[in-house]
């Protein structure tokens, strides 16, 4: 299969990209942080007119993964019509193209819609009630994209694992400051059912491979807090637990407001894909083989000089 990612240089598209290489072909789209990749590279900005159009006949894809978005909520709080245009606007743009074309498309969401206030676990039939401006134009992307490619899936997400420039995930946070005797905070309020990039990559493929359509929670299988997952990552690396200070996300002073339960059911994704959603604990073993291994190193080796 050939399938283009975009935010090829992004937490996601880069793991996914330099995963699939040997089983699909594989071209990354980016803007200019990527160079000399063990997969095709496409430069486009995302954001010009017509670009999905020209990039589809450029690349002449079997399926797209849209990975590409603005993911940091404090700054899409700050330019909410930047924010908007990425977020909302370009995913339902390349849906309307897939559609035409008869390219299947997994466009990439979050878990973020739901504000938290559910006792339980969310599916996909709960209705979303988005916090901030990150939450709100990622929801606004998902209703543009099932509106505009009947066909499409829609991924809600959350994810961790190593990135390009080494600041990305929640994994790399807690990793960077216990590896160097900091403390981290670790919020003991704010539940998330988090899942391996690579798993997660993985996910997504067969997800294309089974050609599923419409709404997924594409999560980690355990839920747990954020503090939690920070003393499992210390125990892992064998760092101090004791490092990783429990505090509530009310404390934290983040501009926008994030929601407490993320918890969110795999059910649905589990029964259509015949699998076993792997969890965080088996995410987290894979994360330090791969700090062993040179991963993170190799991965800034595609850096644009």
């Amino acid at each position: 299969m050939r399938i283009l990612v975009t935010g090829a240089s992004g937490l996601l598209g880069l793991n996914l990209s330099l995963g699939m290489i040997e089983t699909h072909t594989i071209v990354g789209v980016d803007r200019s942080k990527l160079a000399h990749t063990p997969f095709e590279l496409v430069q486009a900005d995302l954001l010009e007119a017509g670009v999905c159009s020209r990039l589809i006949s450029q690349t002449r894809p079997n399926a797209v993964i849209h990975t590409a978005a603005n993911a940091n909520v404090d700054s899409c709080e700050s330019d909410p019509d930047g924010a908007r245009r990425l977020n909302a606007d370009l995913p339902g743009e390349l849906a309307e193209v897939c559609a035409k074309r008869g390219i299947q498309l997994i466009h990439i969401s979050t878990d973020a819609v739901f504000d938290g206030t559910k006792d339980g676990i969310y599916t996909e039939d709960d209705k979303p009630n988005p916090l901030g401006v990150y939450a709100q134009t990622k929801l606004d992307g998902e209703r543009a994209v099932l509106s505009a490619n009947a066909d499409a899936a829609v991924a809600r997400v959350n994810f961790f694992g190593w990135s390009l420039s080494g600041f990305r995930s929640l994994s790399e946070f807690f990793y960077n400051n216990l590896s160097t005797g900091k403390q981290a905070n670790g919020f003991t309020d704010v539940w998330f059912c988090t899942m391996f990039v690579n798993d997660l990559a993985e996910t997504l493929v067969g997800m294309l491979e089974k050609g599923l359509s419409g709404l997924y929670n594409t999560v980690g299988s355990e839920a747990l807090t954020k503090y939690d997952f920070g003393v499992k990552i210390a125990r892992q690396f064998g760092f101090d637990p004791k490092l990783v200070i429990p505090i509530s996300v009310e404390e934290s002073g983040l501009k926008a407001k994030r929601s407490h339960n993320l918890r969110l059911s795999v059910h649905k994704l589990s029964t259509d894909l015949g699998l076993t959603i792997p969890g965080v604990s088996t995410g987290i073993e894979k994360f330090y083989t791969q700090l062993q291994q040179g991963y993170p190193q190799k991965m800034r080796s595609y850096t644009q000089a």
